[in-house]
């Protein structure tokens, strides 16, 4: 069983980030300065070496690079985000470009750049903000608006329609309620499973705007006694409701909610997967999922291995290629190095 028993939805940015500590007053000492120079020499001049830039930034870790984006700025008097926009293109500068932001910047440029063009990449859209906490949320939505002058919300709205727009909309709520044994109990957990089974299978139509509420707003140790009782009194689980009830990307996007409330290791490790099987690689969708993850990629990664037999570095060699290729593998080798 890998249900984790965590009371609280998992966060994913780092300490700097929370903390807002954005600000070298002492300085973060010459390693950070060196790393911007090597990225400063390798751009500088008549075409940009991109193996060094590999070796400067996709080597370092989320704490590291949100330190380089603050200093190169001071050094160069330019935004680093904007040296790899100007000096690499394709999958390769995309990739460059959201590892030269801290987090929650990272996270806010991904969903504008699957907002990008004619129709959303809804499934970059919904692994960002579904299975979030409640701070992180509140920052994305924060710093989204800092960043566009846009409310996020709006821009999902006029991008998402019917259940994902619902589904969605839930999930910015960051409305997700903290664990507590005297308010969740036993009885609740029946009541509101029953309740799911009313606006879904229970009837004609589903009510997928009930549905999300109840399951956005339950922290993950409700989820799993809701998950007890819906099985105990229908014979399956609430994630086995929401294959039957949902269909195509909503029914994805919710099982993924779902998941990160009950195995979120598991569910990240799954959605890599299904980045990378089926017809072509979804490479935006792929390199979002590798980036945001990496603090918490040694567990995604022992769950793939456990769960699928093969490390995330064998779906990135079989399905990616050229430098490409060799950014991602550094990215996973940061979190998980590979033997030999």
């Amino acid at each position: 069983n890998l249900f984790y028993n965590y009371t609280m939805t998992i966060p994913i940015y780092p300490g700097i980030v929370k903390e807002n500590d954005l600000s070298p007053d002492q300085g973060f000492g010459s390693e950070i300065d060196d790393l911007c120079q090597q990225i400063r020499d390798a751009t500088k001049g008549w075409g940009a070496n991109k193996q060094k830039v590999i070796d400067a930034i996709a080597t370092q870790n989320i704490t590291t690079r949100c330190k380089m984006a603050i200093r190169y700025k001071e050094l160069f008097e330019r935004e680093l985000v904007d040296v790899m926009k100007k000096e690499f293109s394709g999958d390769f500068g995309v990739a460059l470009e959201f590892l030269s932001l801290p987090s929650d910047k990272a996270e806010c440029a991904m969903i504008r750049k699957a907002c990008k063009g004619i129709g959303a990449q809804v499934n970059v859209v919904w692994s960002i903000v579904c299975g979030r906490t409640n701070e992180e949320m509140d920052r994305l939505k924060k710093t989204y608006f800092t960043m566009y002058n846009k409310d996020l919300g709006k821009l999902l709205a006029s991008e998402l329609h019917g259940d994902m727009e619902r589904l969605v909309f839930n999930c910015l709520q960051g409305a997700e309620d903290v664990y507590d044994p005297q308010f969740h109990t036993a009885e609740k957990a029946i009541e509101e499973a029953e309740e799911i089974h009313s606006k879904g299978q229970g009837r004609w139509g589903t009510d997928g705007r009930g549905i999300f509420k109840l399951l956005c707003k339950a922290p993950p140790e409700h989820i799993e006694n809701m998950n007890k009782a819906y099985a105990d009194k229908y014979g399956f689980t609430l994630m086995k409701a929401m294959e039957k009830e949902m269909g195509g990307n909503v029914k994805e996007a919710t099982i993924f909610m779902l998941g990160m409330k009950q195995k979120p290791y598991e569910t990240i490790g799954d959605l890599i997967r299904s980045a990378c099987v089926g017809f072509g690689t979804d490479e935006l969708l792929l390199t979002t999922l590798l980036i945001r993850y990496q603090p918490i990629m040694s567990e995604v990664m022992s769950a793939h291995i456990e769960k699928h037999g093969k490390t995330i570095h064998d779906r990135v060699r079989s399905e990616v290629g050229g430098k490409f290729k060799d950014l991602l593998l550094q990215v996973l080798n940061t979190a998980w190095p590979e033997q030999g």
